[in-house]
């Protein structure tokens, strides 16, 4: 009887140790499951976060992990704090956000990180203490003075101009204005900034502000969009005050929806980085953290087909922004 018990107990173990391995290529946490990764965008609709999103797909089938994709059809803090508690609620392994407002989603992240949800913040940053690590784009720095160089190059460093921003409140936008205040005040103090004008994120409110800019400022000489549906709203409305080459237009969005602007003579620049590649990175470091294999201390990341990244601290680095014209925007399709 005994020995037939001890052939039963090995039996069991044999089995239960079976059940801890995951598949080849399969991407799983400690305790042998498959990794759930949670991604958030500012807006559903914005095509900035759409492509993103494209890259975040390539990179959870390449590891193997399940992709949750939700989030606001409008720039909304409130309705990212909801899902994230729903998010919470699903015991999802990773989530990774960008954030709409720094302070008002990190009670929220500090809650879902309480549970031993790992928090990956993309593209706008939390509070730092709500997140483990920031996958940042390029550096505020970098953009905020790539901006404000482009913009001093196309009026002769000299003259006034207008920024349209997503909201007040978003808290990357907010930081990337710092610097192209600090720039302007140090190398271009003959410029001068006359508004500021939120669109919420939404081409034709973009088209519309513009458009009032353009009627209330006759000494305008360039309007600087910093969130991606901006830049061709405000093209639009200067091509159809019929200013176009007389106000410059530049800013931050994507080659694919700006083409015919920037081959009709309306937008002289497009600002921006690969946006795939930021999905794709994101989803990397998501699943290194949830797996335990990225870790605070670390200096580099691999992902897959990208190769490795720098990591600042607990900020991980795309690279440097990448200015898109008449000459180049052509060889790029996202």
């Amino acid at each position: 009887m005994n020995k037939i018990l001890s052939v039963l107990l090995l039996a069991c173990l044999a089995i239960v140790s079976g059940c801890g391995k995951s598949e080849p290529g399969s991407s799983s946490n400690a305790g042998g499951s498959k990794i759930t990764i949670a991604l958030m965008p500012k807006s559903k609709g914005n095509a900035y976060f759409i492509s993103c999103k494209k890259g975040a797909d390539k990179a959870a089938k390449e590891l193997g992990v399940d992709l949750v994709f939700d989030g606001p059809t409008d720039p909304d803090p409130a309705k990212q704090n909801e899902i994230i508690e729903n998010w919470i609620t699903l015991g999802v392994n990773a989530i990774a956000v960008a954030c709409e407002n720094r302070e008002g989603i990190s009670t929220a992240l500090r809650k879902a990180k309480a549970k031993g949800i790992k928090i990956i913040t993309y593209d706008a940053d939390a509070m730092t203490d709500a997140r483990d690590f920031f996958v940042n784009q390029a550096t505020p720095e970098g953009i905020g003075f790539a901006l404000m160089d482009e913009a001093a190059r196309l009026c002769g460093n000299e003259g006034e101009f207008a920024i349209i921003t997503a909201s007040l409140t978003a808290a990357n936008m907010i930081e990337w204005q710092k610097y192209i205040e600090a720039r302007r005040a140090d190398k271009y103090p003959n410029m001068k900034m006359v508004a500021l004008r939120p669109c919420d994120d939404l081409k034709d409110k973009a088209q519309s502000e513009a458009t009032a800019l353009l009627s209330a400022n006759a000494n305008l000489k360039c309007i600087m969009a910093i969130c991606s549906p901006a830049v061709p709203g405000a093209a639009e409305a200067v091509k159809q005050a019929g200013k176009t080459g007389k106000v410059k237009v530049l800013g931050l969005g994507l080659p694919n929806e700006n083409k015919r602007y920037v081959h009709d003579g309306v937008t002289d620049s497009v600002i921006l980085w690969n946006t795939e590649d930021l999905g794709y990175l994101t989803i990397f470091a998501a699943n290194a953290l949830a797996k335990g294999s990225l870790k605070a201390g670390n200096k580099t990341i691999k992902a897959g087909t990208l190769g490795e990244f720098q990591i600042e601290g607990d900020s991980i680095l795309l690279g440097k922004p990448f200015t898109f014209n008449k000459d180049n925007i052509d060889k790029f399709d996202f």
